[in-house]
């Protein structure tokens, strides 16, 4: 239960992210990449840096590493405070 209420808060912050402008709408599968990475990846900025291939791999943009890490930052605040309620 734990885990499902952890992807589902990432999911929510994830979908509601529009890095490149094209709409929030736009990102389903690079959200579930990023969400998989996510439980792979507990670095920062290797996982800013995972985030911003998985975009640019779909889109051919790059976003910012900073705006990557400020998400990747937020995601893994998000895994570790649920890992670590009882």
């Amino acid at each position: 239960m734990e885990t499902q209420q952890t992807n589902i808060r990432l999911m929510e912050v994830l979908l509601q992210w529009d890095p490149l402008g094209y709409g929030e709408d736009r990102y389903e599968t690079e959200v579930v990449d990023v969400l998989q990475a996510v439980h792979l990846i507990d670095d920062k900025l290797k996982l800013a840096r995972k985030i911003q291939a998985i975009y640019e791999f779909s889109f051919e943009e790059i976003i910012p590493l900073k705006e990557c890490e400020s998400m990747s930052k937020q995601l893994l605040q998000i895994k570790n405070n649920t890992s670590c309620e009882i």
